[in-house]
């Protein structure tokens, strides 16, 4: 028999139809209907192999469009799917979503590393229909060379989340860029990539990466159900006590956005002793918790997720009924992917912004911090070139200096380019040159600046919320809303007027939740001093406040202003610390000792003075310093070489053998505090407490 012709171009329409309606029948139910641009991208995927670019509100119908063609390409014989997701949840939820599609599908990820054998031999086989992977996961070597078939074999390369790719956009991840230029370089293969946040720079961008021929369908992104409202002028209390009540107006389930990981435990556990079921959710927990929140939200078991940006892209609650923000995003593009998480099934959900004080500061850590440093870059460069094999992170951090927070973004961006590449025993040099743009990178800091403007303007109220949105997503299908707290005069209840009693009670409790502060345990490698190994110096330690916790607002200021004693409220702050500390002191404090300091002698001296009368302790002055402090820029092993050599012990002074409270103004990277405890501990000491009134993040 003569086998029968591929179906043409019309022929092909007609099948990108027939498996978009049944797939929105399965999704969604007998009485849906595509959208236009829904029926458009899918017939250019399977009818012209097309590289497509939909950018359209959350809850349109992104995820119908992958499955649809998915179902359209299988059933013609085609590979395959591959999709790079970039967050975990959102993997979960999209695996979901194909089942129900009518496709078998997969994900390989971090939490089934058990699995990984069975569903490659799944897709070997032909048995599946979808592959969900991050990002991440592809940019590791081995685990790359080993999906490089199913790459070279994909019915459809489907980039999810594709603002993910463009250094311009709000979230840019140097791995999702690198990685879809490999996705993309067969001229043959359809190509999906979507988003709901990229203004016209961000599309011209990716579209751009896709090709020149690309086929770019966008909409409104107008959310009608979303009742936005700012409520400005509340501080650190008031925003506590405000979200105590808010919890207890709504109706439904929904999250609570704050802008640091910190800060998720801290309003969760006040949320949980004010009676509400609550739950904290951050990139630190491990993948089965995330999973475990993100199901008793959707199940309703929980009121609410106090969240980082962490549970965002994807999430899938049709009926999530508010969006809550404790602190404003640095960009209306960041704001308006978060909120869009609610009302998405509903009519009627609240997206409310509490505006902080510390915005402005976050906002400008943001435009800088994933800008590469030239220096950096020659010095990564130089030590790559002259390695005789890979290096690991931590090896690369102790040879140029540079922090590793910094230098693995850093590494990154360079891979991006194919100057560097990661390989399985670390990084090396690919030989290639990478080209600081300097005008470019200035360019996108602006960017990013513009846009911390722009909701700097949305958190003030300078027009319509939702229109506001939608211009600075240049979205030209804009107008007033006539339903925001600007539009209408309206603020969701309570309002601008904070329960005093609960303020109160936010107050007393976050000033009797104790700060932990954990011992550094290991040396850095490589200190020409010769200490290495494990560090026999600082027991845990308590600090008064963390970075910007409301419950002592005013802390921050003192530490960084001059040096002159502290008021007494903080005095009695400290006091009650060692109050509810001592129940967990094997033995206690035999004296206490002040931390020599170049900046703020007085102040811990005064503090020091006040701590050993109180508590009918010796004060000691074992500790002398000299020379300048160490810079903020160094790395581990040359702050600690600094202060070795820089702090000593005075000898005329006699240590005690016992616990030592040490007490210092503040404490970031812990290194001081550490060198003084080993001093300490070498002099006689048998424990070193450390006591400070500020730890920085």
């Amino acid at each position: 028999m003569t086998p029968s012709a591929p179906p043409d171009r019309e022929g092909l329409e007609a099948v990108a139809d027939l498996h978009l309606r049944t797939v929105l029948h399965q999704m969604a139910g007998e009485d849906a209907t595509a959208h236009p641009d829904q029926t458009a991208a899918v017939r250019a995927l399977v009818s012209g192999g097309e590289r497509v670019l939909v950018v359209q509100a959350t809850g349109w119908g992104k995820s119908a469009v992958y499955w649809a063609a998915t179902s359209a390409l299988r059933s013609l014989g085609r590979g395959p799917t591959l999709v790079v997701s970039p967050l975990l949840a959102l993997m979960r939820n999209q695996v979901n979503a194909a089942v129900r599609g009518g496709l078998t599908a997969a994900t390989i990820n971090s939490t089934n590393l058990n699995d990984w054998d069975s569903i490659m031999s799944r897709v070997e086989r032909g048995e599946l229909d979808v592959l969900l992977v991050s990002p991440e996961r592809l940019a590791n070597p081995n685990f790359s060379r080993r999906m490089s078939p199913l790459i070279a074999t994909a019915g459809l390369i489907v980039i999810d989340e594709a603002h993910c790719i463009s250094d311009w956009g709000f979230d840019f991840r140097p791995d999702y860029q690198r990685l879809s230029k490999i996705l993309i370089a067969s001229p043959t293969t359809p190509v999906l990539a979507t988003t709901a946040t990229a203004n016209s720079r961000v599309t011209d961008d990716v579209a751009t990466q896709l090709g020149s021929t690309t086929l770019v369908l966008r909409g409104s992104l107008a959310r009608s159900s979303l009742r936005l409202s700012v409520v400005p002028g509340l501080d650190g209390l008031e925003r506590y006590a405000w979200i105590d009540e808010a919890l207890s107006r709504i109706q439904g389930s929904g999250i609570v956005y704050v802008p640091t990981v910190s800060e998720t435990t801290r309003l969760a556990d006040y949320l949980q002793s004010r009676g509400h079921q609550v739950a904290a959710y951050s990139g630190q927990l491990d993948a089965s918790a995330r999973e475990l929140v993100e199901d008793q939200l959707r199940d309703n078991l929980l009121k609410a997720v106090v969240a980082t940006s962490a549970l965002g892209m994807g999430y899938d609650k049709p009926d999530l009924s508010f969006c809550l923000h404790v602190g404003s995003p640095d960009s209306p593009v960041a704001y308006y992917q978060q909120v869009g998480r609610a009302g998405r099934a509903i009519e009627h959900a609240e997206a409310v912004l509490l505006p902080a004080e510390t915005d402005d500061r976050l906002w400008e850590y943001f435009a800088t911090a994933s800008v590469p440093d030239p220096r950096s870059i020659e010095r990564v460069t130089a030590a790559l070139d002259g390695a005789r094999e890979p290096l690991s992170v931590p090896r690369l951090a102790e040879i140029t200096n540079i922090r590793k927070g910094r230098l693995e973004p850093l590494l990154k961006i360079m891979a991006v380019e194919d100057a560097v590449e990661r390989v399985s025993d670390g990084w090396t040099s690919t030989g290639k040159t990478y080209v600081f743009d300097a005008v470019k990178w200035a360019d996108i800091v602006e960017a990013r600046r513009r846009e911390a403007t722009l909701m700097r303007q949305y958190a003030a109220g300078a027009g319509c919320l939702m229109e506001f949105l939608q211009q600075a997503l240049d979205d030209h299908d804009n107008g007033p809303c006539g339903q925001c707290s600007v539009c209408t005069g309206d603020l969701p209840e309570p309002g601008r007027l904070v329960d005093p009693e609960r303020v109160e009670a936010a107050r007393i409790y976050l000033r009797g939740v104790d700060t932990v502060i954990e011992p550094r345990k290991l040396w850095p490698s490589g200190l020409g001093s010769g200490l290495r190994g494990r560090i026999v110096g600082a027991s845990v330690g308590r600090a008064l406040t963390y970075a910007d916790t409301p419950g002592w607002k005013n802390v921050p200021h003192l530490i960084q202003g001059v040096d002159a004693p502290l008021p007494e409220e903080i005095i009695r702050g400290l006091v009650a610390v060692l109050g509810r500390w001592k129940e967990r002191w094997e033995d206690r404090p035999v004296a206490v000792v002040a931390m020599p300091s170049r900046r703020h002698r007085s102040m811990i001296d005064d503090l020091a003075t006040q701590i050993a009368t109180i508590g009918r302790l010796p004060l000691l002055n074992p500790l002398e310093c000299r020379g300048d402090a160490p810079g903020p820029d160094l790395s581990s092993s040359q702050k600690v070489d600094h202060l070795t050599s820089t702090l000593r012990l005075n000898p005329s002074v006699t240590i005690p053998g016992g616990p030592l409270l040490l007490v210092d103004d503040s404490y970031r990277s812990g290194w001081t505090m550490t060198v003084a405890a080993s001093l300490l501990r070498g002099g006689g000491a048998t424990a070193v407490l450390p006591l400070v009134v500020h730890q920085l993040p």
